[in-house]
């Protein structure tokens, strides 16, 4: 139980972070009451405990940094929101429960990962509707230029967010199944040795999902990381850097067609290499980043004490921005750290399962949270072109938040039996070796 000793005391650490920068903020904002501040608190404890006792009772071994990582995030994320909005921060905060709720169903539903293996077709099968299902004229719905959005009554939902989660499942049961086919060199192009042609379908299919998602969605983040998703779960299974290669290729030529066919897609390319060059349209939101990331300096303007909404989408596009704005460059850099220390802690998970499917399971699942990060931190910097996907567990979104805890529960899921196997294996090698010190 001493990895759980850690995390309550990680999850402690984390709350008082949280709970501190509402505390400033309310002081700095007089539209944020100093009296939710004990309710507040309150509430963020609850959620944590909660939490905490779920993966004590069921998942002991599980890595002890994970949820602290994410309940951090989360709740800096909170604080900003609750700045921007506090009507959008009241949300937030019931999907941070209900996220929490799945967390907890998750651990108990799946008991063994390993069991979804055996439906890697029924999972891509799924996995494909849920990505398309926007498309469906009555309920899917077109906002912001991009139709992503289900909408059902008065919810509305982005099933990519969960779909990727599914395709990651699939896609580790298929690798395992074939990956030493895949990693198997049978023909020679220029200087490289390549397996059989045939054996590029599942690259070839992921690029012809990615450009359908691209082309009929108007969704170029949710692309892109369905792309990376299957090119960095392959590369892990097989090694082989032609598929890097191949992969990277393919996306190029892909981006390039929709860079051509499409206006919104030269639109954000546009504001990306030339934002300067009109500031008030094209890279409008863009530039407003750019000044807000300027004025925070090195240790920020404070939180409240900024003006982040002139930007065009903080809560969710931008939140990045507004957070480098009011805690400046120390905070940003530790909110990256952050991130960083979740993925070190995801890929270690990694490297001790127990299995080749739950191996490749945990790299594609925080591979999906280091990448989206990159992307988004990525778009605010001008470092690649906006993709408008969401910032894990820190923009504002239901979806984004819910599919993000559910990749958090199956990490842990994989963390606590890759536990469980090494401890029975040490008891059974001191077991073997006092009998055969007896005899």
């Amino acid at each position: 139980m001493r990895a759980r000793t850690v995390e309550l005391g990680l999850l402690v650490l984390a709350s008082l972070i949280t709970v501190s920068a509402y505390g400033l903020l309310s002081l700095g904002r007089a539209d944020v009451p100093q009296e939710r501040v004990v309710p507040f608190l309150f509430g963020v404890l609850g959620l944590i405990l909660l939490g905490h006792l779920v993966v004590r009772k069921l998942i002991p071994g599980a890595d002890p940094l994970l949820l602290p990582l994410a309940a951090l995030l989360n709740g800096l994320g909170y604080v900003m929101i609750s700045r921007l909005d506090p009507q959008l921060a009241n949300n937030q905060a019931a999907w941070s429960f209900i996220g929490l709720v799945a967390f907890g169903g998750v651990i108990v539903v799946i008991t063994d990962v390993r069991k979804l293996e055996p439906y890697r077709y029924t999972l891509a099968l799924v996995g494909v509707i849920m990505l398309l299902l926007p498309l469906l004229p009555g309920v899917g719905r077109n906002i912001n230029g991009a139709r992503i959005w289900l909408r059902i009554g008065r919810f509305s939902i982005q099933p990519g967010e969960f779909a990727k989660v599914v395709l990651a499942m699939f896609l580790a049961g298929y690798l395992v199944e074939k990956r030493e086919l895949l990693a198997i060199s049978t023909r020679r192009i220029g200087r490289m040795n390549v397996p059989d042609i045939k054996h590029f379908g599942p690259l070839l299919a992921a690029w012809g999902i990615a450009l359908l998602v691209m082309v009929a969605q108007r969704d170029l983040g949710s692309s892109l990381l369905f792309f990376t998703l299957f090119v960095v779960m392959i590369y892990v299974a097989t090694s082989r850097t032609a598929y890097v290669l191949i992969g990277s290729s393919l996306f190029t030529a892909g981006a390039f067609l929709a860079h051509w066919r499409f206006a919104h897609v030269q639109r954000r390319v546009d504001a990306w290499l030339g934002a300067f060059d009109d500031p008030k349209d094209t890279g409008f939101q863009v530039v407003e980043a750019s000044f807000a990331l300027a004025d925070g300096g090195i240790t920020g303007t404070g939180l409240g004490l900024g003006t982040p909404y002139k930007i065009p989408f903080p809560e969710t596009d931008m939140i990045f921005a507004a957070i480098g704005e009011e805690l400046g460059l120390l905070g940003a850099t530790a909110l990256l750290a952050t991130y960083l220390l979740f993925c070190a802690a995801g890929f270690r998970v990694a490297t001790k399962a127990a299995s080749v499917f739950e191996k490749l399971l945990a790299t594609g699942l925080t591979a999906l949270i280091g990448f989206q990060a990159f992307v988004i931190v990525g778009g605010v910097l001008r470092v690649l072109p906006l993709t408008g996907v969401t910032l894990p567990f820190v923009s504002y979104g239901g979806s984004s938040l819910l599919s993000n805890y559910i990749i958090l529960a199956i990490l842990m899921r994989i963390s606590h039996r890759s536990t469980q196997t090494t401890t029975r294996a040490t008891a059974t090698a001191q077991r073997q070796s006092v009998s055969a010190g007896g005899q």
